[in-house]
């Protein structure tokens, strides 16, 4: 499981491969990064640059929200 509160392993077994390792990933830079924003910088880091308005820990919010996820959720030690 990825977080002890987060997904259920049902629904990350509904998952398709590619989105268990996006969602893996999405949570690892969340984790080593100090602000949502920081991670958004990482994540969208090309297709920033074509954006009038980068927006990045919006677009990080509304992922994770798709996943019941949270920045709060994932900096949370166990």
């Amino acid at each position: 499981m990825l977080l002890s509160d987060g997904p259920s392993e049902d629904a990350i077994a509904q998952l398709d491969l590619f989105d268990r390792l996006q969602l893996q990933s999405v949570i690892a830079v969340c984790r080593a990064s100090t602000t949502l924003s920081d991670a958004g910088c990482k994540l969208f880091d090309q297709s920033r640059r074509q954006k009038a308005v980068a927006n990045d820990a919006d677009r990080l919010r509304r992922f994770l929200h798709r996943f019941g996820l949270n920045r709060a959720r994932l900096t949370q030690t166990y």
